[in-house]
């Protein structure tokens, strides 16, 4: 549905160039819902503004559902947009018009025929929820109420990608599920492609099936969401990773043990569980099989996109070669040990 070839974006000013994004290459598939996560000045508020064109790549491409929308002429351009909605982390909400009428405006822009427009209007306010609210403002609004709005508005022409610019950083916890759980619906019943950009790991983790990870105006890496939250492979990602969770592990902890236990044999050791070895017994199995002791230091269950995972730190205790062959036992039932 979107593909991003090559694409540099940089700023001139008076007294410096500033490369926003270098090389950017992504494509992401037809109904998904994608993440690109990145600290604060990484370049991902940019790549989102590049895809509909608010901002002008200085080299590349971006191919929208087989449009090149950056050889587009101005015309054309308007046209295309109109097929990519995009919400805001402020909402954007005209003050002066009505719930119905600030998501009426973009169809009046289309100039889409009044019943038809309404009518439209009125199938998106069921939508998001917010029938009741057709004849207030904005100021008589809450937060999450007024990034509904602006979620009505962005798919009033029907659009085929959705963009969401940070849409739930202004928003408290419990307001963000609830639109993150909106966004998932709308995905569903739609099949529209969202391409979501955000600084917080739990939004890409409620919600997306891939995620890219973007650095210093580089894409870092890039895979499904599962598994970037099991096995990180960069700095950056381990880093956000580790940002929500703990696994616990504290070095000055740990070798306070080893000392504890000299003269004994023992080992640390990380377990990574997913799927549906998260519930099954193993490690009370393992115990009874080889004869060990286990001093569970630090644990943590999670799901991603309904599969779960977790991770468990042990401390083995017992003969060397009850330990070995405990640890390949773990790794025949489908864990991913790391000896720390």
């Amino acid at each position: 549905m979107i593909e991003i070839k090559h694409l540099t974006k940089i700023y001139h000013t008076a007294n410096q160039d500033i490369l926003a994004l270098d090389d950017v290459s992504l494509s992401v598939n037809r109904g998904e819902i994608f993440g690109i996560i990145g600290l604060s000045g990484a370049g991902k508020s940019t790549l989102i503004r590049c895809i509909n064109m608010l901002e002008k790549p200085s080299q590349g491409s971006i191919i929208v559902d087989g449009q090149d929308v950056t050889a587009l002429k101005q015309r054309e351009l308007r046209a295309a947009r109109q097929k990519i909605g995009i919400i805001f982390q402020q909402f954007n909400l005209l003050s002066s018009r009505t719930v119905f009428d600030n998501i009426m405006f973009p169809l009046e822009i289309a100039a889409v025929p009044g019943k038809e427009a309404r009518d439209r209007v009125n199938q998106l306010l069921e939508m998001v929820g917010l029938t009741d609210k057709a004849r207030v403002y904005p100021e008589q609004l809450s937060g999450g109420q007024k990034q509904r709005v602006g979620i009505a508005r962005a798919l009033a022409n029907d659009p085929k990608v959705l963009l969401s610019d940070e849409a739930t950083s202004a928003l408290d916890p419990e307001t963000t599920r609830s639109i993150l759980k909106l966004l998932k619906d709308i995905n569903r019943q739609l099949n529209l492609t969202i391409l979501l950009i955000t600084h917080d790991m739990n939004v890409i983790k409620q919600i997306c099936d891939r995620v890219a990870v973007i650095n210093n105006s580089k894409i870092e890496e890039v895979g499904d969401v599962l598994s970037i939250f099991t096995n990180p492979q960069t700095p950056t990602s381990q880093s956000f990773i580790k940002a929500i969770i703990n696994k616990g592990d504290s070095e000055e902890y740990m070798q306070d043990l080893l000392k504890e236990h000299r003269g004994k044999f023992s080992k640390l050791i990380r377990v990574s569980f997913i799927g549906a070895s998260a519930g099954d017994p193993i490690i009370s199995s393992m115990i009874k099989k080889f004869d060990v002791d286990a001093n569970i230091l630090h644990g943590n269950i999670d799901r991603v996109k309904d599969v779960p995972f977790g991770h468990l730190t042990l401390e083995l205790i017992g003969s060397q070669q009850g330990i070995i062959e405990s640890m390949e036992y773990l790794k025949n039932s489908g864990l991913d040990i790391e000896v720390i």
